[in-house]
């Protein structure tokens, strides 16, 4: 990236990079769709978004790891509060969200719209 001066901004800024499947790379390298982020009036880092489909994996990737187990060893009722949180989070939204899902939750999709259905019962 830049100087020495910009490192606690970009080590400040990384984790929520991180959370949400970015990529950190030099500003001048930043496209026309990347986020540009500056510390004191300096551009320091460019952070490259995901794509909305990329960002559905990179989600139930972290929701594994919080849980410690596939998605799919979860009991029944921890597969709903996982939809219920994907839900909140706009997952089903995303071109074949349902479907990513419910391979994640070794599930079918029927038993997603269930799911989702009874959320709203």
């Amino acid at each position: 990236m830049t100087g020495t001066g910009d490192e606690p901004f970009i080590t400040a800024v990384k984790p929520l990079v991180d959370a949400m499947g970015g990529e950190m790379l030099p500003p001048d390298e930043a496209g026309p769709d990347d986020v540009v982020l500056a510390w004191e009036g300096v551009d320091v880092v460019a952070v490259r978004l995901p794509q909305l489909a990329d960002s559905l994996d990179h989600i139930l990737t972290a929701m594994e790891r919080k849980q410690g187990r596939p998605l799919a060893e979860l009991d029944r009722k921890a597969k709903q509060e996982v939809v219920r949180i994907l839900e909140a989070r706009g997952a089903f939204s995303v071109r074949h969200g349902v479907e990513t899902v419910a391979s994640a939750l070794g599930v079918s999709r029927f038993t997603v719209y269930n799911y989702l259905n009874r959320e709203k019962a």
